[in-house]
């Protein structure tokens, strides 16, 4: 089993798990929403008036970034001189099928998703979130997440963004500005117009936290170490998406040098027909999306020693070098479960005879190997669970604590873990073992993915307005107590359960984390 092959399995299980969570038709609504305006500088737009509140959809924060535009940093939107509808999503950035049904190629694509609580306005404006979707940098989209409830409850302005993803996001070619960094510059630039927009629509524009999961939670990492950023955002909240991820630990998002990213530069260019051109640019600015899509690598990561991203986010964050904002972040108690699944069900067994050869594929240094193997050891029926208890402390729960610790050095930290053993199924199907709580399991209770409620239970309804409440008290004061909820200290790990919210047991995790320290 190559590491090639490993990669492309596991995204395409990731994939097929995000697909079937957010690509459900939305409900129909019984009576027609009513139509409401807000005018930005660019022009007014109309969106629509819900029971409690209003949405905002398909706003653009920039300009199409086609033609002489594609890798080229995010430009102002032209003004629009009549009223623009935003009352349906606009297209997803270009992506594979998967979380989007049948992908998408269209490129104008830089819009955002504004929702708005009633009673929401200039005179009482309300905190923003600002939410960056996960997908590895190769899928996802704003829209995938209604964020009503977060909205309602919570009583805060939500906004939700796309971003260019895969080589259209973060191809690095020589002479190529911003290379490796188009979209985390998209984030930036979705951040300044909320910073100039967001009062229209009710949301303080001074009190701005940017949040994400996965691919999402690493981006705010990254916005917290680009001297970019700077004030563009006043908190953070990173879920599953550790600031000290690693590339040589796959499952996990993290950042690559600009000399590899310009290695795999080239090699996309010379699979589309464009290495050997006299003007390779202009020849790759040429070449159709589907095209691009199809000969790009399986995972995208960030390009640091960039203008944009100067510093690796680990390296930055271990130096103390990041945007001084309290920070919120978590993981999931079973992160590893749904790859290891995955994998398991693509014709990769795990059993105490093929485990040495499954570790090896991720750790070809023999020696990390049989140490992982002696650490973790696989008996006859527990081959899945402990494949993803390797995954999820590799790469998830341990780098989450170290960079709790780094952070903490300087900024308040809350962290958590979500530990539900039941949550609605991201899958359709059976898994090979009961997942528990694996990557992405919260966020149906955040948000109503893809237009859809989640199947919740009652008391994963009260987890689900407990998580809300405390997400939404850190955007308004950075203190996420309430009269109604289990107190979370600084100094513990809150642990997510229905009708169990208390601080963690971190002994064993203390001594796997060791372990990988020491490992290396």
């Amino acid at each position: 089993m190559t590491m090639h092959r490993v990669l492309t399995t596991l995204c395409c299980a990731l994939s097929a798990m995000l697909a079937a969570a957010c690509s459900a038709t939305p409900p129909t609504e019984h009576a027609r929403p009513a139509a409401t305006t807000v005018r930005t500088h660019d022009g007014p737009v109309r969106g629509t008036a819900h029971d409690g509140y209003r949405t905002f959809e398909g706003i653009p924060y920039a300009a199409p970034p086609v033609g002489s535009l594609r890798w080229a940093p995010p430009r102002r939107a032209a003004p629009w001189p009549v009223v623009r509808d935003a009352t349906r999503p606009a297209s997803a950035c270009p992506q594979p099928a998967g979380e989007v049904p049948g992908g998408s190629t269209d490129e104008d694509c830089l819009h955002l998703n504004v929702t708005t609580p009633d009673g929401a306005g200039p005179a009482r404006p309300r905190p923003v979130l600002v939410w960056l979707h996960g997908g590895g940098f190769t899928t996802g989209a704003g829209s995938s997440y209604d964020a009503h409830r977060m909205a309602t409850r919570g009583d805060v302005v939500v906004v939700t963004v796309n971003y260019r993803l895969g080589a259209l996001g973060f191809l690095a070619h020589s002479g190529l500005t911003g290379s490796g960094t188009f979209g985390l510059a998209d984030q930036q630039a979705a951040l300044r117009w909320v910073r100039a927009e967001i009062g229209a629509f009710g949301g303080d524009a001074h009190n701005v936290t940017l949040a994400g999961e996965s691919a999402g939670g690493y981006s705010v990492c990254a916005q917290l170490a680009s001297p970019a950023a700077a004030k563009l955002f006043d908190r953070a909240i990173i879920e599953s998406g550790p600031c000290t991820g690693r590339p040589d630990r796959p499952f996990a998002p993290s950042s690559v040098p600009l000399s590899t990213a310009r290695a795999a530069g080239a090699d996309l260019a010379a699979k589309v027909g464009c290495g050997s051109a006299r003007d390779a640019l202009a020849c790759l600015r040429r070449v159709d999306v589907s095209r691009l899509l199809a000969a790009q690598d399986t995972d995208q990561q960030p390009v640091h020693t960039t203008p944009l991203l100067p510093t690796d986010p680990a390296t930055a964050i271990a130096a103390g070098r990041f945007h001084r904002v309290p920070v919120l972040i978590g993981n999931n108690h079973d992160e590893g479960n749904g790859w290891a699944a995955g994998i398991i069900q693509a014709g990769h067994p795990v059993t105490p005879d093929t485990w040495p050869d499954v570790v090896a594929s991720f750790f070809p240094s023999p020696g990390q190997a049989k140490a992982i193997v002696r650490e973790y050891p696989v008996h006859r029926t527990d081959g899945g669970p402990v494949f993803g208890a390797v995954i999820g402390d590799a790469d998830f729960a341990c780098p989450t604590a170290h960079t709790d610790g780094l952070l903490a050095a300087h900024v308040p930290v809350w962290r958590y873990e979500f530990a539900d053993e039941h949550p609605p199924p991201l899958t359709s199907g059976t898994p090979p073992f009961p997942l528990g709580a694996p990557h992405a399991s919260e966020l149906p209770y955040l948000f109503d993915l893809g237009g859809r409620p989640g199947d919740l239970t009652a008391a994963q309804h009260r987890l689900a307005n407990t998580m809300i409440d405390y997400w939404t008290r850190f955007a308004r004061t950075t203190d996420p107590n309430g009269p109604s909820s289990p107190h979370w200290t600084r100094q513990t790990v809150l642990s997510l359960a229905p009708d169990h919210i208390a601080p963690t047991r971190t002994a064993q995790l203390r001594h796997h984390c060791a372990f990988w320290h020491a490992l290396g």
